[in-house]
C-alpha cells in the first residue's frame, strides 16, 4: 500500500465512522420509541406479555424489565436457600494435617439448625427473574418428591442393538476448486453460486447413482453471504432454507432418524430428499471431525478410509456415521454386555434428575485470569495441552440408580466411609469457603450469571454454594497447598462400574496406532491422512461423551408477521424481518435410551480436577496448575493450561499427559479478552519450532 492508498483508506474509514454514529443514533431513537410504546400498551388491563413480546421483538424477560406489571405469574424469585429442604447444614469438612500433605477429609461435627425460607406472600408477589439475574443452582426436593426423582425412567434403558448399521455412500467436495472425490474417482464440478441447489445439481449430474452424504472439505458455502447478516448463524439459516428445486427438506428415516436441517454457525447440516424419488442426501462440514490446513479432498478421503479400517479391527460391524457423536454412541452401544449384571441394559435416569445434572454439571473449565491477579506484563506465554484428555477418565463411571446422601446421613458415616464416598462416583451439593491464606487459583466451579456459566472463586474468605463431582471435591480437600473448607449439603452416590471402559480402550488403541502411523509413515500424504484419522478418533470419543449428556431439545420455528399471535407463549424471539419472525423454544428431554448425563458429568469433573493436579506414577511426580507458582496461571481452556513459565512435566504420548503446544517469549501484555488470548496462543504455536501431535 502506498501513501495515496493509505490516505484514501483513512478517508473511507472516517466516512464509515460517521455513518456508524448516525446509525447508532437512529437505532437509539427507535429503541427509545419502542420502549415508550411498550409502556403505553402495558397499561391496558388485558395486556399480555406473550402477545407484546413478539410484537416488540423482545423476550418476555426483556419486556418485563420495561414493564414489570406484565410479569407472568409463573415467574418467581429463585429460592435462595443453600441447603436442601429437611436437612441441617453440617459442620464443614476440613483437613487437620500440615499443608503440602494430601490427606483424607475428617468427619463432620454436629450440625446447627437451619433457617427456613419464608412462605411467599400472595399479596406481594416477588420480582421476576431477569436475564442478567445471578444464577442459583437447583437442589433435590425433600420427602417423596425427592425419592421419585431417583426412580429411573420406566421402560427406557441402553441395550445392545440387534441390527447392523448401514453405510452411506459418501463423497468429498471442495467448493472453492470444485474438486469432487468419490471413491477412486475425481470430478471437476461447476458449482455456480454454491447454493445448496447448485451443489446437489452438480453432484448428481456427475454421479448418476448419487450420494447419500456430501462432506464439504473447503469453501464453507453457507458463509458466502455472511456480510449481509449480523451473525453467521443467520447466514447459515438463509443458505439452508433457500429454494432447492427438485428437492425438499428431509423428514428423516431409518433407525438413526434425523429430521430437518441442523443450524450451526460453523458446521451446519443440510438434509434433503428428492421430490420424485426416495433419494436422501446430507450436506455436511468435515470440520465436525477435524481441523484442516489446506488439505485436499483426496487426503480427507484417505483419512476416512484409514479411520474405517482402524475401527474395523475392534468392531467388525463398525460404520462411520455422519458425525463423530453419532459414530461414538453407535460404537458404544455395540460394547454393551449381553451377559452379567447389565445384560438388560443400563437404566436411564428420571427426567428430573437429568435436568438437575444438566443444570449443575458443567463441562470444560474455560477461564481467563487477568491483572491484577496476574502480572500486566508476562515474561512469556506457554501452552500445555492434555493429550486425548477425556480418554484418561473413562475407566470408572456411575451405574444404576443413585442413592441420595443427605447432610445428616453423611455426618453419621465413619471417616473411612466418607473418604470412600468422596472418592467414588458422586455428585455433591456443597457449601465452599476459600481459605483465608489462599493465594492461588480457584478450585471449584460456582454458578455465574448467564445460562450454564461458571467461574472459579479464589478470593480468600469467599463462601459460595455449588454442585461438584467427587474428583473435584476430593482435590479441594487434599490439594498440595491448603485444604479448602467443604460442607456437604446433599448428594447423589452411584455404584461404580465400567460401562465405558471397553469402548474407550478400543478407541485409545485405535488412536495410538493411527498416531504412530502419522509419525512413522514415509509418504507425506498418507502421514497427514493418518494424523487426521487420529484426530477423528479423538472427536469420536470427545463428542461421544458429550452426547451422553443429552441436553434439553430446542425447537426453532418461523411464523409470518401476520400470524404472530400463533407464536408459542414460551418461545423466545431470536430474529425477525418484514415478513417472518424466527423463534425458539425448549421442549425438554427426549426418550433417548442412551442418555447418561451422569457419565459425562463424572468424566468432565475428573478432567477439571486433573487440570489442577495429576500424579504420574511411573515418574513419581505431579503435574497441573497447583504445581506452578501463584500468579503464573494465565488461562484454562477445556484441557489446556496457559502459564508464564515452562514446566518439566513428563509426556509419554499417553492420554492425559501434558504436551507443550506453544511457547511465546515476552515481554507480553497480559490478555484481557478471549480474542487476545487466542491471538497469543496462535503466535505461540507458530513460534514453537517442534510441535508434536496432540
Amino acid at each position: 500500500m502506498d501513501a495515496q492508498s493509505y490516505n484514501t483508506a483513512l478517508t473511507e474509514l472516517r466516512t464509515l465512522r460517521d455513518e456508524i454514529k448516525k446509525t447508532r443514533s437512529r437505532l437509539a431513537k427507535l429503541e427509545a420509541s419502542r420502549d415508550k410504546q411498550v409502556t403505553q400498551v402495558a397499561v391496558y388491563e388485558k395486556a399480555k406479555a406473550e402477545r407484546i413480546a413478539p410484537a416488540a421483538g423482545l423476550s418476555v424477560a426483556q419486556l418485563v424489565a420495561l414493564a414489570p406489571t406484565l410479569a407472568p405469574a409463573t415467574l418467581t424469585t429463585r429460592d435462595t436457600t443453600t441447603a436442601p429442604p429437611g436437612d441441617n447444614p453440617p459442620e464443614p469438612l476440613h483437613q487437620k494435617t500440615a499443608p503440602h500433605t494430601p490427606a483424607p477429609p475428617s468427619a463432620p461435627a454436629a450440625a446447627e439448625p437451619q433457617a427456613t425460607t419464608p412462605a411467599p406472600d400472595p399479596d406481594n408477589p416477588p420480582a421476576p427473574i431477569l436475564d442478567d439475574a445471578p444464577r442459583t443452582l437447583p437442589c433435590l426436593p425433600g420427602g417423596e418428591a425427592g425419592d421419585a426423582w431417583l426412580t429411573p425412567t420406566a421402560n427406557l434403558a441402553s441395550t445392545r442393538p440387534n441390527f447392523t448399521q448401514q453405510a452411506r455412500s459418501t463423497v468429498f467436495l471442495d467448493t472453492t476448486t470444485g474438486v469432487l472425490v468419490h471413491r477412486n474417482q475425481t470430478h471437476h464440478l461447476d458449482l455456480g453460486t454454491c447454493t445448496a441447489a447448485d451443489i446437489l445439481h452438480a453432484v448428481f449430474n456427475a454421479l448418476p447413482e448419487g450420494a447419500e452424504r456430501i462432506y464439504i472439505t473447503a469453501g464453507d458455502p453457507w458463509h458466502r453471504d455472511a456480510d449481509r447478516h449480523p451473525y453467521l448463524r443467520d447466514a447459515v439459516t438463509t443458505w439452508l432454507n433457500a429454494p432447492t428445486p427438485g428437492w425438499r427438506t428431509d423428514t428423516g428415516r431409518g433407525r438413526d432418524r434425523m429430521a430437518g436441517h441442523f443450524v450451526h454457525a460453523r458446521n451446519p447440516v443440510g438434509r434433503y430428499q428428492h421430490e420424485n424419488s426416495e433419494h436422501h442426501v446430507e450436506i455436511r462440514s468435515v470440520g465436525e471431525w477435524f481441523d484442516l490446513d489446506g488439505d485436499d479432498p483426496h487426503t480427507v478421503r484417505d483419512a476416512f478410509v484409514l479411520l474405517w479400517q482402524s475401527l474395523r479391527r475392534h468392531w467388525s460391524d463398525a460404520v462411520i456415521m455422519g458425525s463423530p457423536s453419532q459414530t461414538g454412541r453407535d460404537l458404544w452401544t455395540r460394547t454393551i454386555p449381553t451377559r452379567g449384571q447389565w445384560a438388560d441394559g443400563y437404566p436411564v435416569l428420571s427426567e428430573e434428575l437429568r435436568g438437575l445434572l444438566h443444570a449443575t454439571a458443567g463441562q470444560g473449565r474455560n477461564e481467563l485470569i487477568t491483572p491484577p491477579r496476574v502480572p500486566s506484563q508476562l515474561p512469556r506465554l506457554v501452552e500445555y495441552d492434555r493429550t486425548f484428555a477425556y480418554a484418561k477418565h473413562t475407566w470408572k463411571s456411575p451405574v444404576g440408580t443413585p442413592r441420595r446422601i443427605t447432610a445428616h446421613t453423611f455426618a453419621t458415616w465413619s471417616h473411612k466411609e466418607q473418604q470412600r464416598a468422596l472418592y467414588g462416583c458422586g455428585h455433591w451439593h456443597v457449601r465452599v469457603t476459600v481459605p483465608d491464606t489462599w493465594n492461588h487459583i480457584g478450585l471449584l466451579p460456582a454458578p455465574a450469571p448467564g445460562d450454564r456459566a461458571w467461574h472459579y472463586p479464589a478470593e480468600p474468605g469467599t463462601t459460595f454454594t455449588t454442585w461438584a463431582g467427587g474428583p473435584e471435591i476430593h482435590t479441594a480437600l487434599t490439594n498440595p497447598l491448603t485444604p479448602w473448607k467443604i460442607e456437604i449439603l446433599d448428594g447423589l452416590l452411584w455404584e461404580e462400574g465400567k460401562p465405558l471402559d471397553d469402548w474407550a480402550r478400543k478407541l485409545k488403541e485405535t488412536w495410538t496406532n493411527l498416531s504412530a502411523q502419522a509419525r512413522l509413515q514415509g509418504n507425506p500424504q498418507q502421514a497427514r491422512a493418518a494424523h487426521l484419522a487420529s484426530r477423528a478418533v479423538r472427536s469420536i470419543l470427545l463428542y461421544g461423551i458429550g452426547s451422553f449428556a443429552q441436553r434439553p431439545r430446542m425447537v426453532t420455528g418461523t411464523t409470518p408477521r401476520t400470524l404472530e399471535r400463533d407464536i408459542p407463549t414460551d418461545a423466545e424471539i431470536i430474529s425477525f424481518d418484514d415478513q417472518t419472525i424466527t423463534w425458539q423454544r425448549p421442549t425438554g428431554f427426549s426418550r433417548d435410551p442412551n442418555a447418561h448425563p451422569e457419565w459425562a458429568a463424572a468424566i468432565w469433573s475428573g478432567a477439571r480436577a486433573a487440570l489442577l493436579t495429576q500424579r504420574h506414577r511411573d515418574d513419581d511426580t505431579y503435574a497441573g496448575a497447583l504445581h506452578t507458582q501463584p500468579g503464573s496461571v494465565i488461562a484454562f481452556r477445556t484441557d489446556a493450561l496457559y502459564l508464564t513459565h515452562t514446566q518439566n512435566w513428563p509426556h509419554h504420548q499417553q492420554p492425559g499427559d501434558y504436551l507443550l503446544r506453544g511457547h511465546l517469549t515476552g515481554p507480553l501484555t497480559a490478555p484481557t479478552t478471549e480474542e487476545e488470548l487466542l491471538t497469543l496462543r496462535n503466535a505461540g504455536r507458530a513460534a514453537l519450532t517442534t510441535t508434536p501431535d496432540a
